[in-house]
């Protein structure tokens, strides 16, 4: 009997332990879930009815996961904008905090489809969108309720409409900065990291010493898909913050065959991929 009771005792804090570990682990089939779900609700164009139900979306899956939530709304070419803030009360006293960040919005055009007839319908974004924010929404979810770090998620709007009459590159981030009280010590922007050829270079622009510790971070966990290699030099969310003089990086695969085209659909991502970034990027929190 005396046996029986320890051998229960030890499964149930084995259970406990597994518990525990699952609830502070990223799952990459939620985070697939997650885009898959995005990819439902249709392109996630300005003023649309998918664009307003990711808003709603995404407030409640991270009120649901322990953070409160801002909307910070502006207003451009007519159209209400909204960048989704996320904070965590921290166990941090320092007044110094990490952004991480990704834009929601989907374009209005696929003006790079190779068939010119599908040029004017709007871009899906299952890749350009809606794995970045997979990835937030899941780190959201899994890092330790106890973690010591101040982190704030930002999921930007209207960031990719550049080019097109009447709105810009980049809108939701700029506005975000302008209105900047207290200055984030990190900020890691997380781009189109879901598409199953997934190749991370590093990006020009970015911070350099921020660059090498989340691409040492990712080589140390044997991510393959981080290449400590610099190609690419792109505009992005992370750029307001470096012309501000904030450290930045921009992780982004920008060998994507499929952006800005009709074909940026769910069939193209690997929850392979959104685990790699994931773990590399709570892998890298933990360190900081």
């Amino acid at each position: 009997m005396r046996i029986a009771i320890i051998a229960s005792l030890l499964l149930f804090a084995l259970y406990l332990i597994t518990k525990f570990q699952d609830n502070n682990h990223f799952d990459k089939d939620q985070a697939f879930q997650d885009v898959a779900y995005q990819v439902s609700l249709g392109p996630r164009i300005i003023g649309s009815s998918a664009h307003a139900q990711f808003i709603e979306w995404a407030t409640r899956e991270l009120h649901n996961a322990g953070w409160g939530v801002e909307l910070q709304t502006y207003e451009w070419a007519g159209e209400q904008l909204t960048n989704i803030i996320a904070t965590r009360n921290p166990t941090s006293t320092t007044n110094s905090w990490i952004l991480l960040g990704a834009h929601y919005d989907s374009r209005f055009i696929a003006d790079h489809d190779p068939d010119i007839g599908m040029q004017q319908l709007s871009v899906p974004g299952a890749n350009d969108g809606a794995s970045g924010v997979a990835v937030l929404m899941e780190i959201a979810r899994s890092l330790p309720k106890d973690a010591n770090k101040n982190v704030r998620i930002v999921l930007f709007d209207a960031e990719d409409n550049g080019g097109i009459p009447g709105w810009d590159w980049i809108i939701g981030s700029n506005v975000f900065v302008s209105q900047l009280i207290t200055i984030p010590e990190a900020v890691v922007i997380i781009d189109m990291v879901g598409d199953t050829d997934l190749n991370i270079y590093m990006e020009r622009n970015s911070d350099n010493h921020l660059a090498n510790q989340i691409w040492d971070v990712a080589d140390d966990l044997g991510y393959h898909q981080f290449i400590s290699e610099y190609k690419y030099q792109i505009l992005d969310d992370h750029t307001p913050f470096i012309q501000a003089g904030i450290p930045a990086v921009d992780i982004i695969d920008f060998d994507y065959p499929y952006w800005h085209t009709t074909q940026d659909t769910l069939d193209k991502i690997s929850p392979d991929s959104l685990d790699a970034v994931g773990e590399v990027i709570l892998a890298w929190l933990k360190g900081y």
